[in-house]
């Protein structure tokens, strides 16, 4: 990966992080997927998955057992709020893999709420143009929320 490259996956510029393929093997052998909703044609992890053209935030996810990596810009929030609420649905999963923002008050109103918080040792290496990159500079978390059993966490 040249320079400029590495940059752009390291800055505000670049808010697509495609997730290492043993990391989401090891989730998938778990959980057994149906649904990526916030994919390219590339990095799709799922046999169904939408693109942004396609617009996943739109979608419905109700009955799936659903991985999402969401974009990680600004609108990162609306992806933990969409897991959340979506997993509220009768037999819905939703397994978010995001960074640990503990701080943000979208990490205590929603991933909070989880049944599950995984917080990942060390730092992802994600993956560009199938070749996996530096370690992200940010650590990461996997929320899993449930239909059946999410729990009312409150925190200070």
């Amino acid at each position: 990966m040249n320079n400029s490259t590495t940059k752009l996956m390291f800055s505000s510029e670049n808010n697509e992080w495609a997730t290492p393929q043993p990391f989401f093997d090891k989730l998938d052998n778990k959980f057994n997927f149906t649904l990526d909703p916030c994919a390219t044609k590339k990095t799709a992890k799922c046999n169904k998955y939408y693109t942004k053209k396609e617009d996943g935030l739109s979608k419905s996810w109700e009955g799936e057992t659903v991985f999402v990596n969401p974009p990680y810009g600004r609108e990162l929030k609306n992806w933990v709020k969409k897991a959340y609420d979506e997993s509220r649905n009768s037999g819905t999963t939703v397994v978010l893999l995001c960074p640990a923002r503990t701080d943000t008050k979208y990490f205590h109103s929603y991933m909070m709420k989880a049944s599950e918080l995984h917080f990942i040792k060390g730092r992802l290496k994600f993956e560009s143009d199938n070749k996996v990159s530096n370690s992200a500079p940010f650590p990461s978390v996997v929320a899993v929320f449930k239909s059946e059993t999410t729990p009312t966490i409150n925190s200070m």
